[in-house]
């Protein structure tokens, strides 16, 4: 477990320096507007952009650390440690700016720590790694799916921190999508090969699921708050890949009540965590100003 818990860890903090660029890449690109005009022609816009474009070549880095840590670990030990990308996000905004951490960043970060070590230090409370079962991963695909598409058109109909929020979802969705089908693929390349794996089904939903996470994920970024978006990711990811795992990986729930406490008091702690960090002052500052067109944007 030690190897996926540093792999997931370095995963996450991939994660947030790719955020934070790409975040910068998208609110330039809609001028800081955040209605649907705004973000018509986003992604074309984006892949000329220098700054997404190392961003995109970080998360692309993110995601083969996550498969490693998948390799090594199941869902359910990966994607909770994924939370620290907040934390990462935060630390990363004061780099350069002169100033220390808030006492509302140090009480999340603390928050969230307590939170990971109580759900990794009590027996029972991570669901034993089991075996997928392809039936009920494209069941709850088929669950997923509807929920994405109703979230996204609901989000064209708000603006602003809403809108942020509720593409985070349906990107947290599709990157817990992801984590899955990761799980899916590496087994099947590990196993059965590349040849096996080239006509599988999974390698082409990771794909899918992946690409569409992308493109959601900036279309968040440019709608607004970059702790609103990052939250509502930072949540539903872990969430969604926690209750996946418990059904389409034959999985059991924690059984005893000690296991259950500490299951219950660790999602406690890391919401209270991810709540106080997206509150960030810096945070807020980074995500209220819009870096201004540089001379050679003018010219």
């Amino acid at each position: 477990m030690a190897w996926s818990i540093g792999f997931s860890l370095l995963a996450a903090f991939l994660f947030a320096a790719a955020a934070a660029l790409q975040y910068r890449a998208a609110r330039r690109a809609v001028h800081g507007g955040s209605d649907a005009s705004a973000a018509h022609g986003l992604i074309r816009r984006l892949v000329r952009d220098p700054v997404w474009l190392t961003g995109w070549g970080v998360n692309l880095a993110g995601f083969f650390t996550q498969a490693v840590a998948l390799h090594f670990g199941s869902t359910a030990v990966v994607q909770p440690l994924l939370v620290t990308q907040l934390v990462f996000t935060i630390a990363l905004g004061t780099i350069g700016t002169g100033r220390r951490p808030a006492r509302l960043d140090l009480l999340g970060g603390a928050a969230v720590s307590a939170g990971l070590a109580v759900l990794f230090t009590v027996p029972g409370a991570i669901p034993p790694q089991g075996e997928p079962s392809r039936p009920r991963i494209l069941l709850a695909g088929l669950v997923a799916a509807p929920i994405v598409v109703v979230l996204s058109r609901a989000a064209w109909l708000r603006r602003g921190p809403v809108r942020s929020a509720l593409l985070g979802v349906c990107a947290g969705l599709c990157f817990a999508a992801t984590a899955v089908l990761i799980k899916l693929t590496t087994a099947d390349l590990v196993d059965r090969g590349v040849a096996a794996t080239a006509v599988d089904w999974p390698g082409y939903a990771l794909a899918g699921s992946t690409l569409l996470g992308l493109v959601i994920e900036q279309r968040a970024f440019a709608a607004g708050s970059l702790p609103v978006a990052m939250t509502a990711m930072t949540m539903t990811n872990p969430i969604a890949s926690y209750l996946v795992a418990a059904f389409a990986f034959q999985t059991l729930p924690p059984r005893t009540a000690a296991a259950f406490t500490a299951l219950s008091f660790s999602v406690l702690l890391l919401t209270a965590g991810v709540a106080l960090l997206s509150r960030s002052a810096h945070a807020t500052r980074e995500g209220d100003t819009v870096p201004g067109p540089s001379r050679e944007d003018a010219s």
